[in-house]
């Protein structure tokens, strides 16, 4: 796979979590957000599974055997997510789609310094003026939305940090072990076995009837915004680096906007769309920035 057929997953991957914010907030009218977290990941987990155990059944015969050190470090993965999820659900009680999707798109800034930090694996240098130019962009989506922070906010800032780790986590791992469908169902097992935990911790009402009224959200970010995006990430991550990859998983956030337009009406401000443009241009730096640049280094040496 090409980086560009991957990080156009990526791209893919952002769009369908941009529609997952609202389905996000709209299912917690109904059931509780450990709950929703619980059921959702419970759903992504059982679609995936069939096409890990194919995975891993037909796995090419250069790569290495599963190992219990790959399954532990894909724990760490899916406790990531976990805590990213959780944040991000807990603060969508109090804040709105649109500002989540910006405060959720800082992990655009994070994932590089913890690549630094945590593997010493320092990005392409085009990297740092595009996280700033996505950052820019989102906040410009965002409006004057974010003047007075409240507790929503803080801990849909937390939930980047963790995003982040997972999105350098995932960098790493799933290059080492080759098994990207392995990596997502243990992800998502994960998630599903904590959040449960934290219903009960809650003490979180488990009504029939209730889960039945979030059906509709359930299965959309079950399947595709957990099951699939979330896969498509994986994959994608393979072909490129954590940063690269958060630049164009930062697409989530006009995409919440739009969406948040469409269902909850949310409006997107003139000011909004210039942040949708500076997005599409980050992203744009990233693709075709290291081309130009090789082939400038090329014409001086010629």
């Amino acid at each position: 796979m090409s980086r560009f057929q991957a990080n156009c997953l990526l791209l893919l991957a952002g769009a369908v979590w941009g529609m997952g914010f609202v389905a996000q907030q709209t299912a917690m009218q109904d059931i509780g957000p450990y709950l929703f977290i619980a059921l959702r990941f419970l759903i992504a987990t059982l679609v995936v599974l069939p096409f890990a155990l194919r995975e891993t059944l037909k796995s090419d015969s250069h790569l290495k055997p599963v190992t219990l050190r790959d399954l532990l470090l894909f724990v760490l993965v899916g406790i990531s997510l976990f805590v990213g999820m959780a944040f991000q659900q807990v603060g969508l009680l109090s804040t709105t789609v649109t500002n989540s999707g910006f405060l959720t798109g800082l992990y655009v800034v994070f994932t590089p310094f913890l690549s630094i930090l945590i593997f010493r694996e320092w990005p392409n240098y085009i990297v740092w003026p595009a996280a700033v130019l996505a950052l820019l962009g989102i906040g410009l989506l965002s409006g004057s939305g974010l003047s007075g922070l409240n507790k929503g906010d803080l801990l849909t800032l937390c939930s980047a940090v963790a995003w982040a780790l997972q999105v350098v986590l995932i960098a790493r791992f799933v290059v080492q072990s080759g098994r990207p469908l392995l990596l997502s169902t243990v992800q998502f097992g994960v998630t599903a076995s904590l959040a449960f935990v934290g219903v009960f911790i809650m003490q979180e009402a488990i009504v029939w009837e209730h889960i039945k009224a979030a059906g509709t959200e359930l299965l959309y970010t079950g399947i595709f915004a957990s099951g699939l995006a979330f896969t498509l990430q994986v994959i994608g991550q393979r072909y490129t680096t954590a940063s690269q990859a958060a630049i164009f998983l930062s697409s989530e956030a006009p995409f919440a906007a739009l969406f948040g337009a469409i269902f909850v009406g949310e409006r997107i401000a003139l000011i909004g769309l210039a942040g949708c443009v500076l997005i599409l241009g980050a992203m744009l730096l990233v693709e075709l920035g290291p081309q130009y640049l090789t082939k400038g280094r090329h014409a001086i040496k010629q």
